[in-house]
């Protein structure tokens, strides 16, 4: 990376302070690129979802592995529920979604309510195993909410063989008019797979472990007992660890990372430690000395965080991303840029800057897959909840097990917004759809650049510095002016 006519400002950036420059390109389209990660974690796209409470889940995991990112699951979660999630998520398929299911006998108000956990919109109701009919939203509006499904499902539905390929399936479903079709070995329901859901199947490439299962991910505080939280995420199968804190330049996280390398490197467990988070080269140092493969980078730039209203400490992140990834690669190690990103290009950015992958929080938690429940704001629009992990909310969670004396005392010091409406875009309301914008901008920025790879894109980018006026000239205009 450099800047155009090597034009270094003397005053740290974030991202909507750069642009990136076209090159002389001869990547001819943005199929040709490939956005595995350099990181060797096992990503095929550039995307991790934050450890935050009100986003990171079972169904945000399952559902963003398949499409080649990962998911860490948060650090205040019980290691024996994790242990759970990171097995329901092995268990499921590498192409098909999980169904959401029901009996005859079930009601509309139970279908309603699940309806909205998942993006492919359908309800299978089962008998013996077996799919018997399908519900949909539109079958369940002006309908008794106590009425059973086997009064309102569309009976003998279409359904899919395991195993037919991705072209046929499309077509299948395109000329049957339907979005969304089970899919069964013989007459056991084993999945169910959408019209997009191929598109998609034939685009990206899931993210997997060696046994060929969905990856998993898992975040490990500072505080208790961090080698024995480790062992057991280990032996419940977590593939990539996350080592997290807000302020990882600091005696007792560089203690806890070293006690998870103790523990990651004594056995037959080798997995990726992620640690952070900094923003300093001497911050990366440090815990590239103590053990991490990779560094997350970012003090308070995400939507949820307080810090740098707080505190007046952080770095803008463009800025700590370059410096950050500059030390890692003379270690021969990665960095993760953690936050701060609100639009594709965002993401494009702190691949040019030296991220090996971004992570994103806020952004996801308006979508069907994130943690929360929905909500109706009273005039039709859906929304979630999300928080920061070091607000009072996130903090009270955290301390459940201590005093009223001692939750009370940490809950003076929360950092963070405790609760903040996301609203589902009514055109884009799953991740997936979020995801293949990202995958688009990406993609593209790579083209622009000449970069087939991720690799290639921090070695080719060109970026020049831009006016507040700059940003704002290159932003849509939805109505006319």
């Amino acid at each position: 990376m450099r800047f155009l006519g090597d034009a270094r400002p003397a005053h740290d950036l974030t991202y909507s302070d750069v642009f990136m420059v076209p090159n002389r390109s001869s990547v001819g389209s943005r199929l040709e690129v490939d956005l595995t990660t350099p990181d060797a974690v096992g990503t095929t796209i550039p995307i991790v979802v934050a450890n935050m409470t009100a986003i990171s889940g079972r169904r945000m995991a399952e559902t963003v592995a398949r499409r080649g990112g990962l998911a860490v699951l948060p650090q205040d979660i019980p290691t024996d529920v994790v242990g759970e999630v990171v097995r329901w998520i092995k268990a499921r398929h590498p192409v098909y979604d999980t169904p959401i299911t029901l009996l005859p006998t079930s009601t509309v108000g139970e279908a309603l309510a699940l309806l909205t956990k998942r993006a492919h919109g359908i309800v299978i109701v089962v008998e013996d195993g077996a799919p018997i009919g399908v519900v949909t939203d539109g079958a369940c509006q002006d309908v008794d909410r106590f009425t059973q499904l086997s009064q309102v499902m569309a009976p003998d539905p279409l359904t899919v063989p395991a195993g037919t390929d991705l072209p046929k399936i499309f077509d299948v479903l395109t000329e049957a008019r339907v979005s969304a079709a089970p899919v069964v070995e013989g007459d056991r329901l084993v999945g169910v797979i959408t019209r997009k859901g191929a598109l998609r199947s034939a685009l990206y490439q899931p993210a997997m472990n060696a046994r060929g299962e969905l990856l998993t991910s898992a975040a490990v505080g500072i505080n208790g007992d961090v080698a024995g939280k480790t062992a057991a995420l280990l032996e419940h199968g977590v593939d990539v660890l996350v080592v997290d804190t807000a302020h990882g330049h600091q005696e007792k996280a560089i203690e806890a990372l070293q006690a998870v390398r103790s523990v990651v490197g004594s056995g037959r467990h080798e997995i990726p430690v992620v640690a952070g988070n900094v923003v300093t080269a001497a911050g990366t140092r440090e815990l590239i000395e103590a053990g991490a493969d990779v560094v997350k980078v970012g003090v308070g730039p995400g939507a949820m965080c307080t810090t740098r209203m707080m505190t007046g400490v952080g770095r803008p992140q463009f800025s700590a991303v370059e410096e950050c990834a500059d030390e890692a690669r003379a270690f021969g190690k990665h960095v993760w840029a953690d936050g701060g990103v609100r639009h594709p290009r965002d993401i494009a950015l702190a691949l040019a800057a030296g991220a090996a992958n971004v992570m994103v929080g806020s952004w996801f938690a308006g979508t069907y897959e994130s943690a929360g429940d929905i909500h109706d704001d009273g005039q039709g629009r859906l929304y979630k909840e999300s928080f920061g992990m070091a607000s009072a909310r996130a903090v009270k969670a955290r301390t459940s097990t201590q005093s009223n004396f001692e939750r009370a005392r940490a809950g003076l010091f929360e950092e963070g917004i405790s609760s903040s409406r996301m609203y589902l875009d009514p055109v884009r309301p799953g991740v997936e759809d979020l995801i293949d914008g990202i995958v688009a901008g990406v993609r593209s920025a790579c083209t622009y650049a000449g970069a087939r790879t991720v690799d290639e894109l921090h070695d080719r980018a060109v970026l020049g510095v831009q006016s507040a006026a700059g940003y704002e000239e290159g932003r849509p205009q939805p109505t006319s002016w």
